[in-house]
């Protein structure tokens, strides 16, 4: 028996109130919209200058916004990108013909000075 009393007595805890007293929690998104007039309309951001909203699950620059490049203006730069690829491939190309050519070339003058000595 200890001698100042029970060392561990833990004090009971109070019942928990209710989360919410209101029922709107019960009711589904058009009644609350109609009950509370809430209209949250179609969420939107701003990134990096362009402001861009959420429709149909996907997210679409909105048109009009100054900084932003509109559909004609991106699939002209992609056009634009895709034909300056084709040329980079081409150039590529033609510096490894070039360099097997040299290469080839380089190898036959030193034959042709082997066999002059």
């Amino acid at each position: 028996m200890p001698l100042f009393g029970n060392t561990f007595s833990p004090k009971k805890t109070p019942p928990r109130k209710s989360a919410s007293l209101s029922s709107l929690h019960n009711l589904d998104r058009s009644t609350r919209e109609v009950e509370l007039g809430l209209d949250y309309g179609t969420p939107t951001m701003n990134l990096a200058g362009q402001s861009l909203k959420f429709e149909n699950g996907q997210w679409i620059a909105e048109a009009g916004i100054s900084g932003g490049v509109d559909r004609r203006e991106a699939q002209r730069l992609r056009r634009r990108n895709q034909q300056l690829e084709e040329e980079n491939n081409l150039l590529r190309l033609k510096v490894d013909i070039l360099l097997d050519m040299l290469s080839e070339t380089t190898a036959e003058s030193h034959l042709m000075e082997k066999d002059i000595r």
